[in-house]
């Protein structure tokens, strides 16, 4: 069943190795190359899942998943940090900001689908769509 996913993402080449896998399983991809940009899609789209890079210009992806949690309609939607801060407390400031899950970079292609879609709500609609 086919899911929107938003990936917020500044790297090109992490865009287009996630949203190849992603888009193999039969999911649509809306990228954002930067938080603001993000945090503007997310409420457009109101996605059934959001995957957050930590280390992005501008506004760092804690700010991110704190501004989309203050956001009514994207409170329950879940956020997974997908980056290359692997270090020790790296993984519990993710989820303190509001992200749901946490992925270390690089991600492995064999599992990586997998393991964000466990996160995936089961609804059609994702909460808050028209």
């Amino acid at each position: 069943m086919s899911r929107t996913i938003l990936l917020i993402e500044d790297n090109e080449q992490n865009r287009y190795l996630t949203t190849f896998l992603l888009e193999q399983h039969g999911h649509r991809v809306v990228s954002a190359p930067d938080g603001l940009r993000g945090i503007e899609l997310a409420r457009t789209l109101v996605p059934h899942l959001i995957l957050l890079d930590i280390q992005l210009p501008t506004m760092d992806g804690y700010a991110v998943a704190q501004a989309l949690r203050g956001i009514d309609s994207l409170r329950d939607i879940p956020i997974i940090a997908v980056t290359s801060y692997a270090m020790t407390g790296d993984r519990e400031k993710a989820l303190a900001a509001g992200c749901n899950g946490y992925i270390e970079k690089p991600i492995n292609p064999d599992t990586f689908v997998a393991e964000i879609e466990r996160f995936i709500p089961s609804q059609t609609p994702p909460p808050g769509s028209p």
